[in-house]
């Protein structure tokens, strides 16, 4: 059974940092392509960043330069640093696998559960 369990949600002050994670389990992780997405209250889901077991990267649109994912394909995690929050920064984040590279959510065959970040004013 594949599970991804998100870590490190939480409160951060605008213009802070917060480092998320996700484990991977169940899975052969250096096949997958991990990626991150959002969802804001009323919002659709976005797409944050992905990376392949290779360690290219791939952002979407405005996250390159605050958001920087990386993984650790012997622990079998990937990782979503986040810097100089901004107030519509405030998500739920969730980590995907997909086995191509994509920003396309439909293309990602499993999800976990999320974590909340929240970004105070």
């Amino acid at each position: 059974q594949v599970r991804l369990v998100e870590s490190g949600g939480g409160l951060v002050q605008a213009g802070g940092s917060l480092r998320l994670s996700c484990t991977a389990s169940g899975l052969t992780f250096r096949r997958y392509t991990l990626g991150w997405f959002r969802q804001a209250p009323g919002k659709e889901r976005e797409f944050v960043a992905a990376i392949k077991w290779s360690d290219y990267t791939y952002y979407g649109d405005s996250m390159e330069g605050r958001f920087t994912i990386s993984r650790d394909n012997a622990k079998n995690m990937v990782f979503l640093q986040m810097d100089s929050a901004k107030h519509e920064d405030t998500a739920v984040y969730c980590c995907a696998a997909a086995t191509a590279m994509s920003g396309n959510s439909r293309d990602y065959d499993y999800w976990g559960q999320g974590t909340q970040v929240t970004v105070s004013s």
